[in-house]
């Protein structure tokens, strides 16, 4: 196990000044809140003043409490620069209903602990001899025809046809192979619906997917709170939004008209993305569908031939002038009311389950094969040590060996670090 002062070493003690000003305390209220006590020979601001200008080292327990205390994830201390406003990307979410300040205040840690991931990720890929800009990212407009930006994103994926999702036995196994064709491209794509804890579960209500576009270490991140069949449209709608390089976060689909750019940036990520699931040409012969009944069986024919979800499927009928937006209304209620009572069902059967995953499958599901493997090899050519990547992946120190074992690609490989 690494010992106290090498999880601490490369803290930037800037960090800590620009994180306590972003909390808005005063050094006189920090360091009541971190319980720094005076002493004979300083004071309780003069030791935090030591611990802001680097001439003292804050000890694990009090890092920890300091994150806590001004509500920052901890790997936000390693940072070389503070997060700018404008690298969290534009809000395009067209949000229905309230949302909770706790609510804004877990997603924006999320976005800020994705960033500071990011930002390691980026710095190592850079330091590569051979690391060079991803081509596909930034490499379309959001003026071009739909099913054209639809079929190059197919072909740079090396989806022979457009019946492709028909292919898989579940939905599963389409989002693993859908997975899998886009960490391919060099993305790296993972399922984040908390900050590591169902206590601070944020709903697909407030966000759906969050996509980095950056030409180096490009992040898609999905909401694995939300359906399964949701997330392989997210996982498309994101692919979109790294295409067009637009950073920033969404959230559920619309058939509003827009009514600004960023608007209409979503609207047409979201339909490259369900073009690029169900093509226009496979139900281009549906007739309208003016009756809810006659709609719902269309739908769920359509879905569960295609492994995709039923309000894809009416999105996509929608914008096509398939069904009328009265029957779109009544759909979308009915959709929503029958997934939250799933949630509820869903919730109690992890209550009533004593035999689920463990933590390390569960945990490497949602970091995703392509971080994984990064990580390892990043290790095992020592261009990291373990601390750097139990921040990145998000765990302990001493939990980063039993994470990598078992990934694809990983086999046999072994680490050494603080006497291990």
């Amino acid at each position: 196990m690494p010992s106290e002062s090498a999880r601490v070493e490369d803290i930037n003690p800037s960090m800590l000044v620009w994180a306590r000003d972003r909390s808005g305390l005063s050094l006189e209220d920090a360091a009541k809140k971190i319980n720094l006590a005076s002493s004979a020979t300083s004071s309780a601001v003069e030791k935090i003043k030591a611990l802001e200008s680097g001439d003292q080292k804050p000890t694990r327990n009090q890092l920890l409490k300091i994150a806590d205390v001004y509500r920052m994830p901890l790997i936000i201390f390693y940072r070389e620069r503070p997060p700018k406003i404008a690298e969290r990307g534009e809000d395009y979410r067209t949000i229905i209903g309230p949302v909770s300040f706790r609510e804004n205040a877990l997603l924006d840690t999320l976005v800020r602990d994705v960033k500071v991931k990011q930002d390691l990720v980026k710095s190592i890929l850079e330091e590569e001899e051979d690391a060079s800009a991803l081509k596909f990212v930034n490499s379309i407009s959001t003026s071009e025809n739909i099913v054209d930006v639809s079929a190059k994103i197919r072909a740079i994926l090396e989806i022979q046809n457009e019946d492709w999702t028909t292919n898989y036995t579940s939905v599963e196994a389409l989002f693993k192979d859908f997975r899998n064709k886009v960490e391919e491209l060099g993305v790296f794509v993972l399922l984040l619906g908390n900050l590591g804890s169902y206590h601070t579960n944020i709903s697909e209500q407030v966000f759906r997917g969050f996509a980095i576009a950056d030409d180096i270490a490009p992040f898609i991140i999905i909401n694995d709170q939300d359906a399964k069949t949701a997330q392989v449209f997210t996982l498309a709608h994101e692919l979109v939004h790294l295409f067009a390089g637009k950073t920033g976060i969404s959230g559920a689909p619309t058939t509003a008209t827009p009514r600004n750019q960023r608007a209409k940036i979503e609207r047409f990520c979201n339909d490259v993305g369900s073009e690029i699931l169900l093509p226009e040409s496979v139900i281009i012969d549906v007739d309208n569908l003016s009756s809810i009944s006659e709609a719902e069986e269309v739908i769920l024919k359509l879905a569960v031939d295609r492994n995709i979800s039923e309000p894809m499927v009416a999105y996509r009928l929608r914008r096509l002038g398939q069904i009328s937006l009265k029957v779109y209304s009544q759909l979308q209620k009915k959709y929503e009311q029958r997934w939250k009572k799933q949630k509820e069902i869903n919730k109690q059967k992890r209550k009533e389950s004593e035999n689920g995953p463990s933590y390390y499958i569960i945990h490497r599901h949602r970091l995703g094969n392509a971080l994984l493997n990064f990580i390892g090899r990043a290790l095992r050519e020592k261009q990291i040590v373990h601390t750097k990547a139990a921040l990145i992946l998000g765990v302990k120190p001493t939990s980063v060996e039993p994470m990598l074992k078992g990934v694809k690609g990983l086999k046999g490989l072994f680490y050494v670090e603080g006497g291990r």
